[in-house]
């Protein structure tokens, strides 16, 4: 991940919006709520590679217009949910855009093979007891 995460905050788009939540008496006069708008396909910043990744791992926060949207109405000023919302921003994007490890495939230990064929020993067992004739 080698992008100014500073730059694309740059092209967000921030909208001011009523919203429920803490705020008193103001919740219905001020517009505290802050909607985080980023255009994913349309940003200059992000290789085509990186816009991808992107539009994978955060499927289910894009919209049908390839827009990203991130909502904070945790606070009581639109200035600290501003602050929150660019805050899960980054947040999203440096996940987002982190490289996965590659998984090393190990061999199971040899306990855990014994384990499994007693389990399995055991099992066959307990079928075959039930699986008696009886006479009555």
């Amino acid at each position: 991940m080698d992008i100014d995460i500073e730059k694309v905050v740059g092209e967000c788009v921030f909208t001011a919006v009523r919203s429920s939540g803490s705020g008193g008496q103001n919740v219905n006069k001020v517009a505290s709520k802050v909607v985080l708008s980023f255009d994913v396909n349309a940003s200059e910043i992000l290789t085509e590679i990186q816009k991808q990744r992107i539009s994978e791992k955060l499927a289910n926060r894009i919209n049908r217009n390839g827009v990203l949207q991130i909502s904070s109405d945790s606070e009581r000023t639109q200035w600290l949910n501003k602050k929150a919302a660019i805050g899960k921003f980054r947040l999203l994007i440096r996940q987002a855009l982190k490289a996965e490890r590659k998984r090393i495939a190990t061999k199971p230990s040899f306990q855990s093979v014994q384990k499994r064929l007693d389990d399995k020993k055991r099992q066959s067992g307990k079928k075959r007891l039930r699986s008696g004739d009886f006479d009555m």
